[in-house]
């Protein structure tokens, strides 16, 4: 195919025109392109130092800074868009569409994230705390955007989403400093009520992790049930939280021997069992 030098002049003028057009701009919006990433990296270090600084819980933290890059950084194409004479009210509505497009695919997500920022700023829990949710308990791991990380007793993952975890009624056992340790313990009709409550006294009441200084936290044994085979007697004391379980283990086996020291006997159901003999014609 031969080109006449007319047109190859032509071409010519073209690409110098647009070279010389779109040269500058070029130069100038990759400049802007540099400082305005370097900018967002330093007002994103600046704002890490200011939630050090207010002792910010780190879920929210996390999230408010990847927050903050994703949307300073897309201002800041945007930008360099227009730079290149991209019309922005054309690419505002590509990105509106993108965005109802990718919202309508992704409702159950987008459910998790919004859960996910009502956990954050609600914290209805926090990183280590004990939860019961969604039929499962676990030690809270680690806060994601869309999902919540629990690990069980036995050292198992568990993954929930924040959509269905935002509206689920949650169990906290560790937000609270002191929790209440109820304990019942069954006696025989025939033992002493009296000697089994000093033993419960002496040996549960009487440990220095039980607290009995505060008089809204005050131990207390009763009676708490007449059963069919067995006198239950109730005791509740406040401990530390962090001490709970241990106590517990350690009483239940402290009291089972004092007991039986004691005399004190722990009854198992019985049934009483009437044999007829009827006589056949």
């Amino acid at each position: 195919m031969n080109i006449s030098p007319e047109t190859l002049q032509d071409l010519y003028e073209k690409g110098l025109t647009m070279l010389l057009e779109y040269t500058p701009k070029f130069i100038s919006a990759i400049v802007v392109f540099i400082i305005g990433w370097l900018a967002i990296g330093f007002f994103i270090r600046g704002l890490r130092r200011f939630f050090d600084r207010v002792n910010l819980d780190e879920a929210l933290e996390s999230f408010i800074m990847s927050l903050a890059s994703a949307g300073l950084k897309i201002i800041l194409l945007v930008i360099v868009a227009t730079m290149f004479g991209v019309q922005t009210t054309s690419l505002v509505a590509l990105m509106g569409a993108a965005g109802l497009a990718v919202g309508l695919a992704l409702q159950g997500s987008l459910s998790n994230f919004a859960g996910g920022v009502l956990i954050l700023f609600f914290k209805p829990f926090k990183i280590g705390d004990y939860i019961e949710a969604q039929g499962v308990g676990g030690t809270v791991k680690n806060i994601q955007i869309f999902n919540t990380v629990l690990t069980t007793p036995d050292n198992k993952t568990i993954v929930l989403p924040n959509g269905n975890l935002a509206n689920d009624v949650i169990t906290n056992y560790t937000e609270q400093r002191f929790r209440r340790l109820d304990l019942v313990f069954g006696i025989g009709y025939g033992d002493d009520i009296k000697l089994a409550k000093k033993v419960l006294e002496e040996v549960v009441v009487g440990d220095e992790r039980v607290v009995t200084k505060n008089k809204d936290h005050a131990p207390q044994i009763v009676v708490g049930n007449l059963g069919e085979s067995s006198v239950d007697i109730w005791c509740r004391v406040w401990v530390k939280t962090d001490d709970y379980w241990d106590l517990k283990f350690d009483k239940l086996e402290a009291v089972k021997e004092a007991f039986d020291a004691k005399g004190i006997s722990i009854p198992f159901p019985q049934r009483d069992v009437h044999h007829y003999n009827v006589d056949s014609k």
